[in-house]
């Protein structure tokens, strides 16, 4: 059986596979800022990427062969060291819960994650908990531990993948994890995204970050996600899907779920928050999912995992008072703005990055570069639009 594997780092051969096709750098695309697409007035890091945050790693798994195998698996770790020994604070927001998140009651209660945070297609879900358990397992450290809460979130690509075949082994989701790294980012359609679909168009996975200024702590954001969901496609303003004839209620059919489907958002800081105040990030990540045109349907399952990798918010299991710095909440507002910006752009950077697919059941195309930079280009030069530097 001939595999197309793109992996972020080292290749490792598992199950007797020999990859035909093999990147191990970041892809080299154009991202939304090729494009004078820059969202909102903070900067980003220098790599434009969750990675961007201190500690944050990303590793890929993609799966690509013929027609009907389109999947794959994306492992972002949160920080260094022995994550179930030293935790992290974290958070959950559910926006519709059309979904399978593994491992949220957990965070939930004891605000905390201690595994990486791992991608992948709805049916793979218990695949993921097995690698991430197995590796947790494997780590120095945890030769005595008992129970693991591995968090593992999915996305449908059954239209572009068969689904039903159920690729993703426990050895991918381990060798997502353990070829993680920071840097650069892949995009668009590789790892987790490698068979999604958003807006009508071609989805995948997109990340982005921002740094706050000096004066307001230096605190960097990042997000990634899972982008394959519906809605009405807008960027930077312009309302794309409704100009491209491609978008939610376009036939006004009752019973309509074009809207449908799914998006899994990540955000990673290094502000010393606690899980209390990462929810509210969490909270506002929506924000920049709207400005996009995501719809957010009753058959779509929309989640926000955010953490901190702020090494004095790392968590043991003592019964000692803990002394942990936490922001106040009055210096949470740039953070929200900040995620907000991270959050939109992440999206168009799946959507920019994505390559037309001929899949299971049948061809999801591209966005059309060319003319989205056409109603940019007008855009701007009506005045209606400012490309930020």
């Amino acid at each position: 059986m001939m595999m197309r594997w793109l992996l972020p780092a080292a290749l490792i051969l598992l199950d007797g596979w020999t990859p035909a096709n093999v990147s191990t750098a970041a892809q080299d695309h154009q991202r939304a800022r090729s494009f004078g697409v820059a969202p909102g007035v903070l900067t980003p890091g220098p790599h434009n990427a969750i990675t961007d945050v201190a500690g944050v790693r990303v590793g890929h798994v993609t799966l690509a062969e013929g027609k009907a195998l389109n999947t794959g698996v994306t492992a972002i770790i949160p920080a260094p060291g022995n994550l179930r020994t030293s935790k992290v604070p974290a958070a959950v927001h559910v926006i519709n819960g059309y979904g399978k998140l593994a491992g949220i009651s957990q965070v939930r209660e004891l605000g905390e994650i201690e595994t990486p945070v791992i991608l992948t297609n709805t049916l793979s879900v218990a695949e993921g908990l097995a690698g991430t358990v197995e590796w947790t397992l494997a780590q120095k450290g945890n030769e005595d531990i008992l129970s693991v809460n591995a968090v593992v979130g999915e996305t449908n690509d059954g239209f572009l993948n068969d689904i039903r075949a159920r690729a993703i082994t426990k050895n991918h989701v381990r060798t997502a994890i353990e070829t993680a790294r920071g840097g650069p980012v892949a995009e668009g359609n590789v790892g987790a995204g490698t068979g999604t679909v958003a807006f009508d168009f071609k989805g995948g996975i997109g990340t982005s970050s921002r740094r706050l200024p000096e004066t307001l702590g230096a605190w960097t954001v990042g997000v990634l996600v899972q982008a394959n969901m519906g809605g009405i496609l807008t960027i930077d303003g312009i309302r794309v899907g409704e100009r491209l004839g491609r978008y939610f209620l376009k036939d006004d059919i009752a019973g309509d779920t074009s809207g449908d489907g799914s998006i899994m958002i990540v955000v990673a800081t290094d502000a010393p928050l606690s899980d209390r105040n990462l929810l509210r990030l969490a909270k506002r990540a929506v924000a920049g999912l709207a400005r996009t045109g995501a719809s957010l349907t009753n058959g779509s399952g929309d989640y926000v995992i955010a953490f901190s990798s702020h090494p004095e918010t790392r968590r043991a299991e003592t019964t000692e008072p803990p002394a942990w710095p936490e922001l106040p909440n009055d210096a949470m507002s740039p953070l929200f703005q900040a995620v907000a910006e991270a959050t939109q752009e992440a999206i168009y950077n799946a959507l920019f990055a994505a390559e037309t697919v001929t899949g299971h059941r049948g061809r999801v195309e591209a966005l059309p570069m060319d003319r989205v930079k056409q109603f940019l280009s007008a855009s701007t030069a009506k005045g209606k639009r400012t490309a930020s530097p």
